[in-house]
């Protein structure tokens, strides 16, 4: 999560979806390197594209500029990934990922990439923000919370 910079041109599709918590859509390419032996999308693209979504999410909520400037940052404790159905070359997935929940100083995000409206693979992943001088955990921001509890307060 420290790496602040996608490589990946991505194309925002739809606006913010009041459904789940400060979700986020995108269209996530496929390029020829993303291709395994076996013809399909290696499992290590994902973890790419989850990236490419917490990074859209936090553009949108809590952009990286304001946390550095703030001298903290997002750290990853662990990715969770179920594979559902293989994704080839001429795919056009679309992922979509949403904050699950937010607690004093963890964070889960959930998401799912789809083909077609068919879902390719579920993933959750589990979070803290820290202070970037001292590396010790920090309860999440404000800001966030914020957003996330009225996002929350629509939905229901």
């Amino acid at each position: 999560m420290l790496n602040f910079v996608s490589n990946c041109q991505l194309l925002k599709t739809i606006a913010i979806s009041d459904s789940k918590p400060l979700e986020v859509e995108l269209q996530l390419p496929v390029r020829t390197d993303d291709i395994d032996f076996a013809g399909i999308v290696s499992n290590i693209v994902y973890v790419r594209w989850l990236e490419d979504l917490r990074l859209e999410m936090l553009s949108r909520f809590l952009p990286l500029e304001e946390q550095l400037q703030n001298g903290i940052a997002p750290l990853i404790l662990q990715t969770k990934i179920d594979y559902k159905q293989a994704i080839q070359m001429s795919d056009r997935p679309i992922g979509k990922m949403w904050i699950e929940s937010l607690a004093s100083l963890r964070w889960i995000v959930s998401a799912e990439i789809a083909i077609a409206g068919k879902i390719s693979a579920i993933a959750q992943q589990t979070g803290i923000f820290i202070n970037l001088e001292t590396k010790k955990p920090i309860r999440i921001p404000a800001q966030l919370q914020q957003q996330y509890d009225e996002s929350v307060s629509r939905s229901s």
